[in-house]
């Protein structure tokens, strides 16, 4: 058996260090990403695995990346730094984005595979290339994905 802690028990266990070290940063930032953990486990009604535990902070992390977009828009660096601390610790918990060089890869193979040839495709070529690189490990941001494919479709 695995005996690797999951996702959701080291951000627990993070938690209570970072109370016990009184890191008011530290420990605001692991209580939000607990609640909403939380929260994704009461409405699937039942526990998360580690990929699911990784959707969430995934989602949390865009959330702070807008914050950080509409901070310096309204020129608020103290936010912006607050919001940008939080980003480092949530992506300490996920794994290694996938590379631009990973991104093309998947790209091609997708368009291969589906023999996609004009942006009227791109969906099905989308989903193709997010599966490659679900099956690699490497989680991609949609945005880089969809700027990527596009490219290649000639979209």
């Amino acid at each position: 058996m695995n005996d690797r802690v999951p996702l959701v028990g080291r951000i627990q266990q993070d938690l209570t260090a970072a109370m016990k070290a009184r890191d008011a940063d530290r420990t605001s930032a692991l209580r939000m990403a607990k609640a909403a953990l939380v929260n994704r486990e009461i409405e699937k009604k039942g526990p998360l695995d580690d990929a699911e535990t990784a959707r969430v902070l995934q989602g949390l992390v865009r959330q702070r990346e807008d914050s950080v977009f509409q901070f310096r828009k309204a020129n608020r660096p103290e936010l912006v730094q607050k919001e940008e601390k939080e980003i480092a610790l949530l992506k300490s918990y996920l794994p290694a984005e996938a590379s631009a060089a990973d991104i093309d890869a998947a790209v091609e193979r997708a368009v291969a595979e589906t023999g996609a040839s004009s942006p009227r495709d791109m969906g099905k070529a989308m989903k193709a290339a997010m599966a490659v690189l679900e099956a690699q490990g490497k989680p991609a941001d949609g945005r880089k994905l969809s700027d990527a494919m596009r490219k290649r479709l000639g979209a």
